[in-house]
């Protein structure tokens, strides 16, 4: 396929090289600003192993605060 790219394009070989380049940057950047975002939403790497609602605290409540070492807890 490339040979064949190779083959059509006009010119010297370092006009190809070129225009080859140029090919490859362009459907490098046609994927990355339209391809990939398009499929982007139904990709797995988004996907969380961790549920992130309900909890916190020993009560489960969300109340319990940590506490920083010495940061500004006050009292000292």
């Amino acid at each position: 396929m490339y040979g064949l790219i190779w083959r059509v394009l006009p010119g010297p070989w370092i006009s190809k090289l070129i225009m080859a380049l140029g090919l490859l940057v362009g459907v490098g950047l046609l994927l990355w600003f339209f391809a990939f975002p398009a499929i982007s939403p139904h990709m797995p790497f988004n996907d969380g192993a961790v549920e992130t609602g309900g909890g916190g605290g020993a009560a489960g409540d969300g109340s319990a605060q940590a506490e920083v070492p010495g940061g500004a807890s006050g009292g000292q």
